[in-house]
């Protein structure tokens, strides 16, 4: 699963690398990659239900015993066969129970969605806005998270914020944790964030609910036995981030809700960027040591990437 475009609000792409800080670029696959296909074409011919109309059902927070069985094997995998070495900071600053959003930064990989779910406990469990495009791009990742839960979809060109803020207040309300990657998008420099988008700042203000962020390094590229590193932050809410310029809960779709929701999204990035900075460089792996299996970038992402110790191009 991948981070949910934004139903906001829509960012110009990336800057392009300096060629000479950017590693050597990573062998294709051959056929197509699902990843770099148009929302569009994986959208034709089929229902593109979004959040609570995709589920069918109440969000369950419980960590069952089919959750927990498919949770281990994931972990067996990633940690065992993989080899992944995982650092994680800052459980102590978790909130007792769930009931708040978790804002994540950077987003790089399909590993991304594996730390934040390992860096918090297995219940009450984490449900993702998630790209429909990305997270159902082969049947069989659709048919188990339709059955595993986790994931709440959005769709490029969907219905709006509105079904994203009641799927978030189901999850909040029955004590779960709302999760999503606030970029909007795969792709950017690994150090450093790109400007973050307004629909998490905006279910943010509609829910009330308190804001944990967390600062994810080193999932750009991967191969086995590969460190990355995650940090969560002391918790916050909107109105803590806009301080003095807090002055009441704006009218939904107002102009001054997007108002607030921009410098909110301004200001939690300003908080969270050093902590990225501080982390990403303890994951890189050492010029000249061995990446076996290299592959395992676009495992479940499908699409070749061009990494390094520059900023490799955004999508």
């Amino acid at each position: 699963m991948t981070a949910a475009p934004d139903p906001a609000t829509v960012r110009p792409p990336a800057e392009q690398p300096d060629p000479a800080t950017v590693g050597p670029p990573v062998e294709p696959s051959r056929r197509r990659a699902a990843a770099n296909i148009r929302p569009q074409e994986l959208a034709a011919g089929r229902e593109t239900l979004e959040g609570l109309a995709w589920l069918r059902r109440p969000p369950d927070v419980r960590a069952g015993l089919f959750y927990r069985l498919v949770r281990g094997l994931a972990r067996a995998m990633v940690f065992g066969v993989f080899g992944f070495r995982v650092r994680h900071e800052g459980r102590e600053r978790l909130p007792v129970g769930g009931g708040y959003l978790l804002l994540c930064a950077v987003h790089r990989g399909w590993m991304d969605p594996f730390l934040a779910l390992d860096a918090l406990p297995a219940a009450p469990r984490v449900w993702f806005l998630g790209s429909g495009p990305s997270a159902f791009d082969r049947p069989w990742k659709e048919w188990l998270l339709q059955r595993i839960g986790g994931v709440l979809p959005v769709w490029r060109g969907g219905l709006g914020i509105d079904v994203h803020v009641a799927s978030a207040n189901a999850v909040l309300e029955r004590g779960g944790i709302f999760a999503t990657f606030v970029e909007g998008t795969i792709g950017g420099p690994p150090d450093r964030p790109t400007p973050f988008r307004l629909g998490a700042l905006l279910i943010a203000l509609r829910t009330g609910a308190p804001i944990v962020p967390l600062a994810v390094a080193g999932t750009e590229e991967l191969h086995r036995g590969k460190r990355m590193a995650t940090r969560i932050l002391a918790p916050t809410t909107v109105p803590a981030l806009l301080g003095v310029d807090w002055t009441g809960l704006p009218e939904p779709g107002s102009r001054e809700e997007l108002a607030a929701a921009r410098l909110a999204a301004a200001r939690l990035e300003a908080l969270m960027a050093p902590a990225i900075a501080e982390l990403w460089p303890g994951t890189v792996t050492p010029s000249g040591a061995g990446r076996r299996w290299p592959w395992l970038t676009g495992l479940l992402l499908g699409r070749p990437r061009v990494t390094g110790r520059g900023s490799p191009p955004g999508s």
